[in-house]
């Protein structure tokens, strides 16, 4: 029996909209609760380890390099899942990798203050996970993680819709400024509820996470079912040929009104 891919729901709002909120939580988790680490923005952590080794500070370089190894290892074990489990019919491998994720923040948040280094490197790790395998939501590329990326993209996307009035070029701008937006609210909250629980705030990533994860398992009904399929296309090809006849008809009455208009204004020619 041949087993049909499935389409996944990597790509949607609803998965995007978790993966983003729990991407702003992760940031403020590590950077409040564990030493000032930025667990997904690294060139933060460069900065920082840079300037801590200009000063001879040792111990500073090694509280922003873990992190930013465990971040360059997520990327490399998350391609490593994809090149492996990528035909698996079963379940997608970016289900794989948010498994992974969850088990890595839930770990986490057992850690104390006193383990910032190994808490750091774990939200690290999984949050390059969570960037390499989900970028883009419908269509588009971005960063559930980080803002800059996003930001750059909205406003390139605002100033073509400036100059060309295209509205899908100002759909894409809410896209990207939607995910910012989300981001945000994900670290504030994630602030708020560091107040209340603590360490143990990142289990609410792995909520979220989970989450995603049961969303991926929806497939799209058009994909799964060929009668559904057989008639969008039969749809589209009216359309179209409607289209087609449509513009047939207009250029036929164009050159007939124009005919009449000459006609008119020089009755002596006709």
């Amino acid at each position: 029996m041949k087993h049909k891919k499935r389409r996944q729901m990597s790509e949607s709002w609803p998965t995007v909209a978790l993966l983003t909120f729990s991407g702003g939580l992760q940031d403020a988790y590590s950077y409040c609760m564990h030493g000032k680490v930025f667990a997904n923005a690294q060139t933060g952590n460069i900065v920082l380890m840079s300037q801590c080794a200009f000063y001879g500070d040792l111990k500073g370089v090694l509280h922003y390099l873990v992190p930013l190894t465990a971040f360059i290892f997520g990327v490399f074990v998350t391609e490593q899942i994809r090149a492996r489990y990528q035909t698996l019919q079963t379940v997608h491998w970016r289900q794989l990798v948010l498994l992974g994720e969850i088990f890595l923040l839930f770990l986490a948040g057992l850690f104390p203050s006193s383990s910032d280094l190994l808490a750091n490197a774990l939200v690290s790790f999984a949050c390059a996970m969570q960037v390499q395998a989900f970028r883009k939501v419908n269509g588009y590329a971005y960063a559930s993680t980080m803002c800059i990326g996003n930001l750059r993209s909205g406003i390139e996307a605002l100033s073509a819709y400036l100059r060309t009035q295209d509205r899908t070029l100002l759909k894409k701008f809410f896209h990207y400024f939607g995910v910012i937006g989300l981001f945000a609210l994900g670290a504030g909250s994630g602030a708020v509820f560091g107040v209340w629980l603590g360490l143990h705030t990142i289990w609410i990533c792995c909520v979220l996470l989970a989450v995603g994860f049961a969303l991926m398992f929806v497939k799209e009904e058009m994909e799964e079912n060929p009668e559904i399929q057989a008639a969008w296309a039969k749809i589209q090809s009216d359309a179209q040929s409607a289209e087609t006849q449509a513009k047939v008809i207009g250029q036929t009455l164009g050159r007939e009104i124009h005919q009449q208009a000459c006609d008119l204004r020089h009755p002596e020619q006709k």
